[in-house]
């Protein structure tokens, strides 16, 4: 599962990257390789922190990303990571969850080129359907012990398999690789020909121009989904002591302006006024309810832990509604994760904010 809107997701999951691979996918591997495949069931991103602290991960290579950093419950994902024996992170920079997330026995992090960098050709996938290819990039970091994240995993590869069940080090070229794309990946056939057409093309089987689904009867099914119950808990659900003066609201957890994913190139947000990462953007009928006024400091409280001294702005959230930024907000909120998709809730999470304690008196 890509977490927190991870790069490349669309090509990653065409690719064939899912928990468990597509039949047809698997059909023309099989065929390639002249074998049959027995595949183990793979973990999605929240199966894998469970597995982890389960103590069932002995070793785990993390291709760009920060696992830690997109994970809910940051207690539970650096107890989880430091029950791994061996985590190696391919990174073009550093990142908190190269500092948390943390191996028992060994932690590795290999400097990566970026995709810019990368000296052989790539193509990606865009979000409208395209595929594009890439020229040769290059580094200016002449001096920098880097390499590419395709030679790292096929010679990787290599070392631990040899040339078992595929020649590995041959996947070094890319345009092979493309070769390879064409005559196992539904609709891709046309990227055999990019290096030399130069062409970006749709992928085949995807856009519906005429109204016929892959139903029996070739029509749209439509399904009725009842609205779950959104009531929110109370202000003592969380333990808070009576007298405390508190408003329970549903927290969104979202990036900055200047915030890629989980890096953060600046730590204020101009769009929406916010002047550092530790504010929550309340509504001000929502914080003059508690006698709060913007730039007070309050407590918000979540169902994992807690975090002290968050600044208040106003802003145009609605009543009932707040927002909070992560990666810094995850440690105060558990995975209650949706079962079939194995996607954590990030944008409807019940927290409780507070300010000082009202007098008995």
């Amino acid at each position: 599962m890509p977490v927190r809107g991870h790069s490349n997701v669309q090509g990653f999951g065409s690719m064939g990257v899912t928990v468990k691979l597509k039949e047809e996918i698997k059909q023309a591997l099989e065929k390639l390789l002249g074998r049959s495949l027995s595949l183990p069931k793979g973990y999605h991103t929240r199966d894998l922190i469970e597995a982890a602290q389960a103590g069932k991960v002995d070793s785990l290579i993390c291709v760009g990303g920060n696992i830690y950093g997109a994970n809910p419950d940051s207690a539970q994902a650096k107890r989880a990571l430091s029950n791994i024996d061996t985590i190696i992170y391919l990174a073009t920079k550093p990142n908190i969850g190269h500092f948390h997330g943390l191996a028992r026995t060994n932690t590795i992090i290999i400097p990566v080129l970026n995709r810019f960098e990368n000296p052989h050709k790539t193509t990606v996938e865009s979000g409208n359907n395209f595929v594009r290819l890439n020229d040769e990039g290059k580094t200016h970091l002449k001096d920098a012990d880097l390499i590419s994240e395709v030679e790292f995993l096929t010679e990787l590869a290599h070392r631990l398999l040899g040339d078992y069940p595929v020649e590995w080090r041959k996947l070094q070229d890319t345009r092979y690789v493309r070769q390879l794309i064409a005559k196992t990946i539904p609709g891709y056939e046309k990227i055999a020909m990019i290096d030399d057409t130069q062409e970006e093309f749709t992928i085949s089987g995807r856009i519906v121009t005429e109204p016929h689904f892959k139903t029996p009867s070739g029509k749209a099914k439509m399904l009725t989904t009842p609205l779950p119950n959104l009531a929110l808990p109370q202000p003592q659900d969380f333990d808070i002591d009576d007298r405390a003066n508190s408003l329970v609201l549903a927290l969104m957890t979202g990036r900055s302006y200047s915030q890629h994913n989980t890096v953060v190139y600046k730590i204020d947000d101009q769009y929406r006024g916010i002047p550092h990462r530790y504010c929550i953007l309340m509504n001000r009928m929502d914080a003059e309810k508690i006698g709060l006024a913007e730039h007070d400091l309050v407590t918000v409280q979540g169902d994992a832990d807690k975090l002290e001294n968050i600044e208040v702005i106003y802003g145009a959230v609605r009543e009932g509604a707040a927002l909070m930024f992560y990666p810094e907000v995850n440690v105060i909120f558990k995975a209650r994760t949706e079962t079939r998709c194995g996607t954590p809730a990030y944008k409807r999470v019940p927290v409780v904010v507070y300010g000082k304690q009202r007098s008995p008196h």
